[in-house]
């Protein structure tokens, strides 16, 4: 059931909405972002997979990182997934990583290192969505692709007084048609990018800047004083916490590291090995034929994922001797702990291996 007033909102074009945000982008907008003032295809792609869920300042250095290692697509398909997994340790949200390398694959082999070139064509490749596959057309071919990532649909449930979770079916599928409607017949790019600016800069989540919002004139929640309410949250569920011992086994300066299986969390990338809350002594007596006492227990580490929160608790034992099982498994290593700011790890990973190197 659609929300409302959601039934009677007409979806059709204003005629100066596009060239009001337009003008705006060119006087306010961002400058200077390294993915800016170019149509290569690669750094737009780039740039687009990296900025999906995560902040434009987060990103920079990233990127530009990734450029310096792999300046084309055929760099980043030839590398090894341990290698972009490593470079994007800390970035977050690992399927990206792995998917953005099966697309350069896919880019450079299949597609004979040319991107494709319309939206519909782009988001068949791996980890491209809808929105983020019109941006890289927008930007890289001056196609005329509507976006709708969280910031434009913001901006467009307050604009246009839109109620109702963006998130719904229903709710989505209006915010695309209205979309659709505004784009412009040209200045696409910089219509695209005036969206995010936008949305990024002044229509933010908590406390807009409406006073210097271009569409002010013209917006439902503002007229209404219903910034706080459009669009509505997420329908609130709890969350599950998962409960973990990290066993961490440390040997004349190393640790013992076990590659987490891919698809999966954390996928592809290396961490402590994990048990539930309980029987890690005969957890490390049947898989290492190591006894786990004397131990030593940190205190928890909680990390928020998506759908739930990890609470891992690291358990310290130190190995008079490596045992020959974690030595001969496949899927493990022996990590320095002096090696540990460039390993391909999670981020709570690396921070806790960055504490036992100093001896924390």
């Amino acid at each position: 059931m659609l929300p409302p007033s959601l039934g009677r909102v007409k979806l059709r074009a204003v005629p100066d909405f596009a060239q009001t945000l337009i003008a705006w982008q060119r006087r306010n907008g961002r400058r200077g972002l390294p993915w800016q003032a170019t149509r290569d295809p690669y750094r737009v792609w780039l740039s687009e997979v990296m900025l999906q869920q995560t902040q434009v300042e987060t990103v920079i250095p990233y990127y530009e990182r990734f450029l310096a290692r792999f300046p084309d697509v055929r760099a980043l398909a030839a590398a090894a997934e341990e290698d972009v997994l490593r470079l994007w340790s800390g970035l977050g949200y690992y399927a990206r990583a792995r998917n953005l390398h099966r697309a350069a694959r896919i880019v450079a082999g299949e597609l004979h290192g040319r991107f494709p070139d319309t939206a519909q064509a782009l988001a068949r490749l791996p980890g491209l969505g809808r929105s983020s596959a019109a941006a890289i057309a927008a930007f890289a071919f001056r196609r005329r692709e509507a976006i709708l990532d969280g910031n434009v649909k913001r901006v467009l449930a307050r604009c246009f007084g839109i109620e109702g979770f963006a998130g719904e079916r229903a709710v989505e599928a209006r915010l695309w048609r209205l979309a659709a409607r505004q784009l412009p017949q040209r200045q696409i790019g910089r219509y695209t990018q005036a969206l995010m600016d936008l949305g990024a800069m002044v229509c933010v989540r908590g406390t807009p800047r409406c006073a210097a919002c271009p569409l002010a004139p013209r917006c439902v929640a503002r007229r209404q004083g219903r910034t706080a309410e459009l669009p509505a949250p997420r329908p609130r569920k709890p969350y599950p916490e998962r409960i973990v011992n990290w066993l961490v086994l440390t040997h004349a300066g190393r640790v013992l590291l076990e590659r987490r299986p891919a698809p999966g969390l954390w996928g592809g990338l290396w961490a402590f090995p994990e048990t539930g809350a309980r029987g890690f002594a005969a957890f490390c007596r049947r898989e290492f034929g190591c006894e786990a006492r004397p131990a030593r227990r940190l205190d928890a580490l909680e990390h928020q994922f998506t759908h739930f929160r990890l609470r891992a608790t690291p358990v310290v034992i130190a190995l008079r001797k490596a045992p020959a099982a974690a030595v001969e498994a496949p899927g493990r290593l022996w990590l320095d702990l002096a090696d540990a700011p460039g390993a391909a790890v999670p981020a709570p990973v690396k921070r806790l291996l960055v504490r036992l190197a100093a001896g924390a």
